[in-house]
């Protein structure tokens, strides 16, 4: 029996919704099924980074997101005796991804500008109200069962239906523990004008905390200040021990705990909600033909703000493997690098986020003091995104697997714009001026995938496509030795080959890396 989709996507939240945007895209048949009948009306995810944006930019929802987003100069970490020990922030330097480091959002508009992103694609059917209550896996599709009886079947399943995911149960996978779970409220608030900072000091010369997310470490109470859009703004504040969450949550002790930060300040406390903060991830992200996204898959304690960033690289990971599949250009057995790359991504930024964790859960006074004195010797990532690996294994040749770059570039016919704009995204390989040909092998891969060839250059002419308006490219060159940089759809590069054999090889290599078949349009 032929599946009824080609993909079903479990959940509609920012992941499920932005999955179901790139399998349009790549028009795939897809069912988007979520339980819930209208968005959630309330904040929860506030935080992205320049990948992020350059994602929403793939599947055209640019200039629908940009409004809806406040750019702030990054993070800082403030000691228990009020001063700097910590600062991830890049202002005023350049930006080689082609946006800012750092996006603060109010998630009810995000997601409605992602639901409304799934209507332009004609193959992609939104169910809301429908809730998923099993899921069946099996060599040929999946079939999902709905509540009122119904089932759906797919070739594929992507469950994006958060930490409590049905499709994770149903499928009995279990949770591996990192080891950090801390009791926090979270407080959302509209404010009206700046909010107050008590107590700091030694805050780095030109930082304006209203464009800051602020660490407060202190023994006392450790406590998250963040920005947001508009006059939203955000608190969460650490439980301390014998501090129970229903009593916590009552008004009159939120009201407490925000009143130092707005005094003299109109202000209306918009929720207010305990959470664990955790560090978790699945230990298998695929069964058969279902996949874990998100949270379903990997749950991060937000000190990073890369929650629901994790998510969004996990789909743009997926899909494009997806499509190849779905397509009958590529085997199954390409999909199996979807865990295989993404798992050391998300644990080692979850590790990063759990250490940090520690030392800002850190309560005892003496202890505190010995943390800051510590890390204040210490240098570490300029900015959060900063933390983001490269991909080690999987799609990848040699020692790439870094995001690639997205300066701007004047196109051969005059026109400046980013990167993705002037090359259409897809697999992409940037060449140090015009080389010589592949042969026929590596173009025949080349074609059989799509990649379109630019050459780049100092200026337009008969030996460039595109003008390095900046340099920054050139400086990517200079910097891998490489005559030329193939880069994935998922802006992660795939090779930097340092000669011409070199990149005919990671040509041809990519017909075993994709799992590519000979005879495009056999059935999967």
């Amino acid at each position: 029996m032929t599946a009824s989709y080609d993909i079903a996507i479990v959940g509609c939240g920012p992941v499920g919704a932005y999955a179901a945007n790139l399998c349009g895209r790549h028009g795939l048949r897809t069912v988007v099924l979520e339980r819930e009948a209208d968005a959630y009306p309330l904040p929860r995810a506030v935080h992205l980074d320049h990948e992020m944006m350059r994602l929403f930019a793939d599947v055209g929802l640019l200039d629908v997101m940009t409004p809806l987003m406040f750019a702030t100069d990054g993070h800082v970490h403030i000691g228990a005796d009020g001063g700097v020990i910590r600062f991830l922030s890049s202002p005023g330097t350049s930006r080689p991804f082609g946006f800012s480091n750092d996006y603060f959002f109010y998630q009810p508009e995000l997601e409605a500008a992602l639901r409304d992103g799934i209507g332009r694609f004609p193959a992609v059917t939104l169910r809301s109200g429908e809730t998923v209550v099993a899921v069946t896996p099996a060599d040929r599709d999946v079939t999902l069962s709905l509540s009122g009886g119904e089932t759906i079947s797919a070739r594929y399943v992507i469950g994006c239906d958060g930490a409590r995911s049905t499709v994770r149960k149903s499928l009995d996978i279990p949770l591996d523990d990192l080891g950090f779970e801390e009791p926090w409220l979270v407080v959302d608030a509209e404010v009206d004008g700046p909010i107050c900072f008590p107590g700091f000091k030694g805050v780095p010369e030109g930082a304006d905390l209203q464009r800051l997310s602020v660490m407060l470490c202190d023994p006392g109470r450790p406590t998250t200040v963040v920005p947001g859009r508009g006059n939203h703004r955000r608190w969460e504040f650490m439980l301390l021990p014998g501090e129970v969450d229903e009593a916590m949550m009552a008004p009159e002790i939120v009201d407490g705990l925000v009143a130092p930060w707005v005094e003299g300040v109109a202000h209306r406390i918009v929720r207010a909600a305990t959470y664990r903060f955790h560090g978790l991830v699945a230990e298998r992200w695929r069964q058969q033909r279902a996949f874990l996204a998100g949270d379903a898959a990997h749950q991060t304690p937000p000190f990073f703000g890369q929650g629901m960033c994790h998510g969004l690289r996990d789909v743009a990971n997926l899909v494009w493997k997806l499509a190849l599949v779905v397509q009958g250009k590529a085997e199954d057995d390409v999909l199996d690098t979807y865990q295989l790359e993404r798992d050391p991504h998300v644990r080692g930024v979850i590790g990063a986020a759990v250490d940090a964790g520690r030392y800002i859960c850190e309560l005892d006074p003496d202890l505190a003091a010995a943390r800051d004195a510590n890390l204040r010797t210490q240098s570490g990532p300029r900015t959060a995104a900063d933390l983001i690996p490269a991909i080690a294994a999987g799609i990848v040749e040699g020692d790439a697997g870094e995001r690639f770059i997205q300066p701007r570039v004047t196109t051969a016919l005059g026109i400046s714009a980013p990167l993705d704009v002037a090359t259409g995204g897809g697999w992409v390989m940037l060449t140090r001026g015009v080389l010589p040909a592949v042969g026929t092998n590596a173009r025949h891969v080349w074609d059989m995938i799509g990649g379109r060839t630019f050459a780049v250059g100092p200026d337009i002419s008969d030996d460039a496509d595109i003008l390095d308006e900046e340099g920054h490219l050139e400086a990517w060159f200079e910097r891998h030795g490489a005559i030329a940089a193939i880069v994935r759809p998922d802006f992660y590069t795939y090779a930097a080959p340092a000669d011409m054999p070199a990149l005919i090889t990671a040509i041809e290599r990519l017909s075993t890396h994709l799992c590519l078949r000979t005879a495009i349009g056999a059935e999967g």
